[in-house]
């Protein structure tokens, strides 16, 4: 970490009328300690006339924003990437996922993950968060990568047994991994969705939470199918279900909310819960539309995710960002979800809903993790609106320089920690592998 002055068209995610087409931004270590037109340094070293950097980026043609976060990932999946596609949610899990996964080791879900960082920092993310099994693993890519995570790992528990290991699972890696790498990795438990645990087990889950201060990390309303099974077990819709065992409160993320009514949506909204909004798994999947339009006017905290990338097929958000927009102006209206409110979940909601402080903002006293994109190319071409380019225009490919808390993760579109060869055949050799023993 060093002493940095960036200089580009800076887009800080402060307000929506904020950009500054000569742009200036100062990096002291892991934080940003100033911000604005070209000029802040100037202004900075009259109160710290000491104060020098040992690099300058002069990168008058980029757009320099905060890091991408994915709020709903399931990274080592990269590992089934194209396994099986064009099948609805239950049949996909039950007959290809599942017993895939069942054949996956910890060692697999290291590489898969890594992969998947690799994927993640091309495209300009710089957080996700993670639900899977043997997140420690998952937690060890993390930290080698140099990107946030939070990671939750993911339980099944309508076995009593299934339940108690996958609980101390998630126990035990709280124990050893929360607030690793000086904060970078963060833990959540994950019960996987309403349809998948006992309401003891969810109960059990709440109490253990809020003994621990975190959050949870849960699907929830994915499916017409997952409703009804809520439904005929317990007579109430799966929001409401939760809101009844007392889930709800302190840090919910709910991934998906696809089929929530406005009942749900009120119990959403008094709860805080936040959202992770998929709409591309959604989409491939047919699991149908999330009502975002109507969550964010009601204030609920809208995030967005790639889910992970068997269902999807990739990790790149940009593409999620004009999914997303596009989705709800087919069926809503053509000014819902515009470019900024769409580029506020990908960055400042993202942050919020998992619990991130100091992230998703490019102003002093915030971390100093950054993307920059290169806008000299056809695509952007005429630029009338920067904000309107970076949703509808722009591509995970254009993102150059990757930073996070003060670290360069890529720079001229090379990755700069990650051997990004290596990973890419260990993960191919290993998903192989395991296809064959099927």
């Amino acid at each position: 970490m060093a002493r940095y002055i960036i200089r580009g068209t800076l887009l800080p995610m402060t307000d929506p009328q904020t950009v500054y087409t000569d742009g200036e931004l100062l990096i002291d270590k892991d934080t940003i300690v100033a911000a604005g037109p070209r000029g802040v340094w100037d202004d900075y070293v009259r109160t710290q006339p000491d104060w020098q950097p040992e690099r300058i980026l002069n990168m008058n043609k980029y757009v320099i924003m905060p890091g991408l976060v994915n709020a709903h990932t399931h990274a080592a999946m990269t590992l089934l990437r194209g396994y099986a596609d064009d099948m609805p949610l239950m049949p996909w899990l039950e007959t290809k996922i599942w017993p895939f996964e069942a054949l996956m080791t910890p060692d697999d879900m290291y590489w898969g993950t890594l992969l998947a960082l690799c994927e993640m920092i091309r495209g300009g993310t710089t957080v996700m968060a993670d639900m899977y099994m043997n997140e420690d693993r998952v937690a060890d890519a993390v930290l080698e990568a140099g990107t946030r995570a939070v990671l939750s790992r993911g339980i099944t528990a309508l076995d009593p047994v299934n339940a108690k290991k996958g609980l101390q699972e998630n126990l035990d890696l709280f124990a050893h991994y929360h607030e690793a790498g000086e904060g970078r990795v963060k833990i959540f438990l994950g019960p996987h969705a309403p349809y998948t645990c006992t309401a003891d087990f969810l109960q059990e889950v709440k109490r253990e939470a809020d003994r621990l201060g975190t959050g949870i990390h849960i699907h929830v309303a994915e499916t017409l199918e997952e409703e009804k099974t809520i439904l005929e077990r317990t007579g109430k819709r799966p929001v409401a279900w939760l809101e009844e065992l007392g889930l709800f409160g302190g840090s919910v993320l709910a991934a998906h909310c696809v089929h929530v009514n406005e009942e749900d949506r009120h119990i959403l909204k008094a709860h805080g819960v936040g959202v992770a909004h998929n709409p591309e798994s959604n989409m491939k999947l047919n699991s149908g539309t999330a009502p975002v339009t109507q969550m964010l006017e009601m204030g609920i905290p809208v995030g967005l995710g790639t889910d992970g990338a068997s269902s999807n097929n990739d990790l790149d958000m940009f593409s999620e960002m004009r999914s997303a927009s596009f989705l709800q102006k087919l069926t809503s209206s053509p000014t819902s979800l515009p470019a900024y409110e769409v580029l506020k979940m990908a960055t400042v909601t993202g942050c919020e809903i998992l619990g991130l402080e100091g992230c998703g903002k490019l102003a002093p006293g915030y971390h100093a993790d950054l993307i920059a994109l290169d806008f000299d190319q056809p695509h952007f071409v005429p630029c009338f609106s920067v904000v309107s380019h970076l949703v509808y225009c722009a591509r995970g490919a254009d993102v150059k320089l990757v930073m996070t808390k003060g670290r360069i993760l890529m720079e001229k579109g090379e990755l700069t920690g990650l051997d990004e060869e290596k990973i890419s055949w260990e993960a191919a050799e290993r998903a192989k592998g395991i296809a064959q023993r099927l």
